[in-house]
């Protein structure tokens, strides 16, 4: 994900096709570290591409996922209803998952609001 946001982040400061440089440099002022091999494979799936376009095409699909996401429950919630209850009712454990995450993320000293 850092290197699509670095990626994008040079495209809004102007640079209309970046390198492998720009990313890394976009990376390296934050203090992250590039992985050259994900910043070829990003370079290579968006050569020659309209990011405009490739973002409308993303947005199509995470919205087809979530629509056919709200048939399956729909069609399981018809077809038998204690299942489907089962299945949207959260376990024990899982919310003690949950819990016990955000207990943890208190614990890194700073928040990327900060």
């Amino acid at each position: 994900m850092k290197v699509i946001a670095a990626y994008l982040l040079a495209l809004l400061g102007g640079n209309t096709n970046p390198s492998a440089e720009d990313i890394k440099n976009i990376l390296g002022s934050v203090g992250a570290e590039a992985d050259d091999d994900k910043i070829e494979l990003l370079l290579s799936l968006v050569k020659g591409k309209d990011i405009t376009k490739l973002i409308a095409t993303g947005r199509e699909k995470l919205a087809f996922m979530s629509s056919a996401h709200g048939f399956v429950v729909a069609t399981t919630a018809t077809n038998g209803g204690a299942v489907a209850a089962a299945a949207a009712e959260p376990k024990q454990d899982q919310l003690e998952k949950v819990e016990e995450k955000e207990e943890s993320d208190e614990d890194m000293c700073f928040s990327i609001f900060d």
